[in-house]
């Protein structure tokens, strides 16, 4: 078997893996970046639909969700959304801000899969595709792994191989197994950004209302968002109900409010003394978009004059609208969902190098982390910073 050694050896060739590849070669390391697939950047390709929401000018701390929420703190500050704007203007990649400070590539992702594949080229990264890893381990001073046919050592081992969040373009568990393999805690993992599922009853009704998006506040306890929410034939989905499926419990109710702006109680109870012919179909109907309002006004038994309807009749109507709770039976899972919720517990890692504390020269970094953004581009910016971190130190 053929021994080659390096400086660093980088497992996974995504947005992290390749940002630390970057960063160590351009410090003088000799890098090796090894990936099990044939496309590299997979996950960046696909994202954005096709045009990679590839960072968020609003990253803060708090658009990530973590045990320990600060340890992002060290590495959004080592590198920003500003620096990676920066390298994305130097390569003359055009980009658009979509709602919210998401920032898209005005023509197609595969520009950043380029642009990160030409600044490994000019770090002297050696990148090798296809490379199945059938083993991991220390030896004397560093690190090894090994392939079916050669053993790669090196000083320092970045894993980056990612989360379980779409396994159809390659996602496993084998950041997680190395984990284990070295002793080190880790958060129990769970779908995030992902589509949830319901009841027949619900379902029948979104299926009902398929294509229908209307600006919702969708809640978990005291965590809300206030995006577009989408019905679908599956049940419910778009961006304020992926956004809340990071935080809900499997068992827990989440809380919909179609009239966000509105306080409909009190705005029907004074309808009823302007207008007592009115009916309470129509005004439901310049609330919300006609076939749901008629939906919610057959469900709550409700027609005719508002000025036939009961007080407790209006209140049963509003909270409809403005706190409609439902119990999701689950999520869609890994095969629809962004990103991993959970993973290597950042108390085993150092903030600041992202290296593990017990173990000198092994680094964990991006989603393979118990860090998880919002959506929106932040998930992107964490790949960005913790591949930079730990480009600085491995």
């Amino acid at each position: 078997m053929n021994t080659e050694a390096y400086d660093v050896i980088i497992v996974g060739a995504g947005a992290a893996g390749m940002m630390s590849a970057i960063e160590a070669g351009k410090r003088g390391r000799k890098v090796l970046l090894v990936d099990h697939s044939k496309k590299i950047g997979e996950k960046i390709r696909i994202s954005g639909g096709g045009r990679c929401n590839f960072t968020n000018i609003h990253t803060k701390p708090n658009k990530f969700i973590s045990q320990n929420p600060k340890f992002v703190i060290s590495a959004l500050n080592q590198y920003t959304q500003n620096d990676f704007i920066n390298l994305i203007k130097k390569h003359n990649i055009k980009f658009h801000e979509k709602k919210l400070g998401q920032l898209f590539c005005d023509e197609s992702a595969q520009q950043i899969i380029d642009m990160l594949l030409l600044e490994c080229e000019k770090a002297n990264v050696v990148l090798k595709k296809e490379v199945i890893v059938d083993d991991v381990g220390k030896k004397d001073e560093g690190y090894f792994i090994t392939t079916n046919c050669n053993q790669y050592i090196a000083n320092s081992l970045i894993i980056a191989t990612g989360g379980l969040s779409i396994p159809k373009i390659g996602a496993s568990n084998f950041g997680y197994k190395m984990a284990k393999k070295f002793d080190l805690d880790i958060v129990e993992t769970l779908p995030a950004l992902v589509p949830l599922t319901f009841s027949e009853k619900i379902l029948a009704k979104c299926k009902e209302l398929a294509g229908l998006s209307v600006e919702a506040v969708v809640s978990f306890k005291k965590t809300f968002f206030e995006e577009g929410m989408l019905f679908t034939h599956r049940g419910l989905s778009g961006p304020s109900v992926l956004q809340i499926s990071s935080y809900w419990k499997l068992g827990d109710n989440i809380n919909i409010n179609l009239a966000p702006k509105l306080n409909l109680f009190q705005s029907l109870e004074s309808k009823k003394k302007l207008e007592p012919k009115k009916d309470i179909n129509l005004i439901i109907s310049e609330i919300l978009p006609k076939r749901l309002a008629q939906i919610i006004c057959k469900e709550n038994e409700v027609s005719g004059n508002i000025c036939e309807l009961s007080s407790k009749k209006i209140k049963q109507l509003s909270d409809a609208i403005n706190s409609w709770a439902i119990n999701p039976t689950g999520s869609e899972g890994y095969r629809t969902a962004e990103v991993t919720l959970g993973g290597v517990n950042t108390n085993e890692l150092s903030s600041k190098t992202m290296m593990v504390k017990k173990h000198s020269g092994l680094f964990f970094i991006g989603e393979v982390v118990d860090v998880t953004g919002h959506l929106g581009g932040y998930n992107f910016q964490w790949a960005w910073s913790s591949g930079f971190v730990a480009g600085q130190y491995a």
